[in-house]
């Protein structure tokens, strides 16, 4: 037998391709190299999703996920991830590509005086240079569709990363969904980590992102293709027209 047999993971994105995704899985099982299939439909419209759970349910090896999205989770405690539903919501109804959760709403500790208004300020700096009107800038919990996180070609290696991923998705011309969230402020004695210094390298890199070239922050001068039809599909995508068309159907 061969020491390959069932050593490999396929990852296959799909996007419409209710014409071609049967043949090309049916190909793919056929292999003895092949161990699991993980089929990514990334929002399609046609039969596609429909197609992927049938074969899926005939082959353990066919793992099928829909419209991915993705968060970082801090290994403190300060964010609870029982708000995971309410930040995936506007992802999954296709009105928003990022989403925010802003501290303070739902419920909170806070840390100090200080760092509130340090975190404020910078959220202020935020909406000034690049004319938007977001609440909490510095959150933790940013959600976004995984085809835009590879789109950002982030480059923070410390704390500047959370400035840097609100300023190249703006940049890039998306809106920024915002809802609550609960927040518990861990102090300096529990690990607390952030301090003034990393305020003023956060207003640094908003500046130098908002007045970097199109072409020095993503490698091209406008806009591609992606970028333009996801902006157009979330703007025709308002959930009050949307259910007002379900029930007018109905």
């Amino acid at each position: 037998m061969n020491g390959t047999h069932g050593q490999l993971a396929v990852m296959m994105p799909a996007y419409n391709e209710e014409r071609t995704i049967e043949a090309i899985l049916g190909h793919v099982l056929q292999r003895p190299e092949v161990g699991e299939v993980i089929v990514v439909d990334d929002g399609s419209r046609d039969r596609t999703w429909e197609i992927l759970q049938r074969v899926a349910a005939t082959d353990a090896r066919v793992r099928a996920l829909q419209r991915p999205f993705a968060l970082v989770q801090d290994a403190d405690l300060e964010y609870d991830p029982r708000d995971y539903g309410e930040l995936l919501k506007p992802l999954v109804e296709g009105r928003a590509d990022a989403v925010y959760g802003v501290r303070g709403f739902a419920g909170q500790t806070a840390f100090s005086f200080w760092f509130v208004m340090g975190n404020k300020f910078v959220t202020f700096a935020t909406n000034v240079l690049f004319d938007c009107y977001i609440s909490d800038m510095e959150t933790g919990y940013k959600v976004l569709r995984s085809e835009l996180w590879k789109r950002l070609n982030l480059q923070g290696k410390r704390f500047d990363i959370e400035p840097e991923i609100t300023a190249r998705v703006l940049r890039l011309g998306y809106r920024i969904h915002e809802v609550p969230i609960s927040y518990y402020a861990r102090g300096r004695e529990e690990g607390k980590k952030l301090t003034w210094v990393d305020g003023v390298k956060a207003l640094g890199a908003l500046a130098r992102l908002r007045l970097a070239s199109r072409q020095g922050l993503f490698g091209v001068a406008t806009p591609d293709d992606y970028h333009r039809r996801r902006q157009h599909e979330l703007a025709s995508n308002h959930p009050l027209m949307n259910r007002a068309n379900r029930d007018i159907s109905g």
